[in-house]
């Protein structure tokens, strides 16, 4: 992704889509709604914030997510360059990097229940997945994309989006947003309604 001057900001995710009921959970029923840290989590459903890190200016080159899972905290924290963030989420230590295609490490939570849909919202920068379970799909003004188990995801930034859990098995998550410090990181929106595209 190519980003502009600017003092950037890393909002990282964890989110668990789960077993909603028939009728799937209204919009603002999703516990969480993002913006609430992980540490004031209620239930396992939701979506919750579970860290921010300030970047700094970047470079206008393609830059990547790099995901890596390690052992222990301390094993990430010493792999951690200068635009990593070690998070701890679904029972693993993760260390998020913001880098180049060719970067390696030196040494690797959102659950929505099936049916549970979030608010329809924008980001100020683009947002990306790694689903550890389940499936989502993304509609946009311009369709949509699913995403599987081990598979990713990214949306650009700007595009009003409605993200659902489908298929039967819980949807779990982490995923980031990387956006201008001067902007705020999530909006709601409503100039636009999806048109239901996505499969149950």
């Amino acid at each position: 992704m190519r980003l502009r001057s600017a003092t950037y900001k890393l909002g990282l995710i964890t989110s668990l889509l789960a077993a909603a009921t028939a009728a799937g959970i209204v919009c603002a029923q999703v516990p969480g709604g993002c913006n609430t840290p992980v540490s004031q989590r209620t239930g396992e459903a939701g979506c919750y914030l579970t860290a921010t890190e300030l970047l700094g200016a970047l470079p206008q080159a393609a830059l990547f997510w790099h995901l890596y899972a390690y052992p222990t905290h301390a094993a990430a924290e010493s792999a951690k360059g200068s635009r990593g963030t070690v998070v701890e989420s679904f029972g693993k230590v993760w260390l998020y990097t913001i880098a180049d295609s060719e970067w390696r490490a030196s040494s690797g939570e959102a659950v929505f229940p099936p049916g549970m849909r979030a608010a329809i919202h924008r980001h100020s920068g683009p947002e990306a997945w790694y689903l550890l379970s389940g499936a989502q799909c993304l509609e946009t003004p311009e369709g949509i994309t699913v995403a599987r188990t081990g598979e990713g995801a990214v949306v650009p930034e700007g595009p009003p989006m409605a993200l659902s859990s489908v298929g039967t098995e819980t949807r779990r998550s982490v995923l980031l947003v990387l956006h201008d410090t001067s902007q705020p990181w999530i909006t709601i929106a409503s100039d636009w309604q999806p048109r239901g595209s996505c499969p149950k």
